[in-house]
């Protein structure tokens, strides 16, 4: 098989890279970004027995991913705004969702690929096709390649899915903003008692706060409002110390140690508003070029995301290996099963956003929660 195309060096492309290479199978990534270093990698990430680390036994690194894993991560407490623990779920070492930090885990991939796999700071401006299942690609550097396979797992602003899809992202009506806190249980005592050792969920109608605990005893949250995007553009996020004010104002009343994780940050709040694809995404088949990750199937966050874009990019590696001459019968195969896994999964990230916001909040999380892990106690679930 001729080498294979990959936009996009996150979770999903790294991982078909490595399933084609414990294949024999060469593959090039282009990377908008200069250097594996050049941003954060956002925070921690559960790996699913299902798909996840599915994913990882696929690529041969599951020893090396469990090398990694944050010990008693898997514990979540659910607060109310009061600050009191309404549900508090040890780690005990049999969820199934270990913890790791996405920047560890995609480290693990980038080692385990020739080191000229990778080509750094090439961000796609253009794509044209040939006609004959090839596509001719131009960077923004100037420099241009021609693709035989063209994989898009370049995330939510695809520029390959056009070429499958005329869908587009929209707003769901719901903002993260991004908050840190460092050396927590020495400078932030009551807020890292609070989050505890490992998740936090703080529902309420319209609003809440999720944070986990990560190495370093740095405190990393996600402050969550249903508002739309032009109340968040009235806030200047470039002034850190009014977006923050402005921010908290909406959480008056909620218990001190919960507020600390919005006021106390050391660093300016982030923005990040979330948008999703329509349920059910999917495409006609078109030779030479296939989506994975949030290029194909963006949802809401419900612990999800990653471990789909890297079971994407394991599945479609083993459907490539085991069809050298026929790629296309291979995503074909991918594809069928790619559309039918991403529509449940994103009917329920939708549930569990409503349950996290919705007006039943935080009695809905509890309940479900609760049911979760009598269904998990008695063998009749899986996490």
């Amino acid at each position: 098989m001729n080498s294979v195309t990959i936009i996009g060096a996150g979770l999903g492309g790294l991982t078909l890279a490595r399933v084609l290479h414990v294949h024999g199978i060469e593959s090039e990534i282009y990377e908008a970004e200069p250097s594996a270093e050049a941003r954060r990698q956002g925070g921690m990430l559960d790996i699913h027995a299902h798909d996840g680390q599915k994913a990882l036994e696929a690529a041969g690194l599951i020893d090396a991913f469990r090398a990694i894993i944050c010990e008693g991560g898997q514990a979540s407490r659910v607060l109310d705004r009061d600050g009191r623990v309404l549900l508090d779920m040890p780690d005990d070492g049999t969820g199934g969702r270990p913890e790791v930090l996405r920047g560890d885990l995609r480290q693990i991939l980038l080692r385990s690929l020739p080191s000229d796999t990778v080509k750094w700071g090439r961000k796609l401006a253009h794509v044209e096709p040939r006609g004959d299942g090839r596509h001719a690609l131009t960077f923004t550097d100037g420099t241009t390649v021609t693709s035989n396979l063209l994989v898009g797992a370049d995330g939510a602003w695809s520029k390959v899915r056009p070429l499958l899809s005329n869908a587009k992202p929209d707003y769901i009506g719901i903002s993260f903003v991004e908050t840190y806190l460092g050396d927590a249980d020495a400078r932030h005592p009551a807020a890292a008692r609070a989050v505890g050792g490992g998740g936090l969920f703080v529902p309420a109608p319209g609003q809440a706060l999720f944070a986990h605990r990560e190495a370093g005893s740095v405190l990393h949250t996600y402050v969550a409002l249903n508002r739309p995007l032009d109340w968040f553009s009235a806030i200047d996020f470039a002034d850190a110390a009014a977006a923050t004010d402005r921010i908290a104002a909406e959480f008056q009343g909620w218990a001190p140690e919960l507020k600390a994780l919005i006021t106390d940050g050391e660093a300016a709040p982030t923005l990040r508003p979330l948008f999703a694809l329509p349920d059910g995404h999917q495409w006609q088949r078109i030779a030479g070029v296939t989506l994975l990750g949030d290029a194909a199937h963006l949802m809401p966050p419900a612990g999800d995301g990653a471990n789909l874009a890297m079971l994407d990019g394991a599945e479609l590696g083993a459907a490539l290996a085991a069809h050298p001459g026929d790629s296309e019968a291979a995503l074909a195969i991918y594809e069928e099963g790619m559309f039918a896994r991403s529509a449940a999964a994103a009917t329920g990230a939708h549930a569990i956003l409503g349950l996290c916001l919705g007006p039943d909040a935080p009695a809905s999380l509890v309940e479900f929660f609760s049911g979760a892990l009598g269904r998990q106690l008695d063998g009749t679930a899986r996490s």
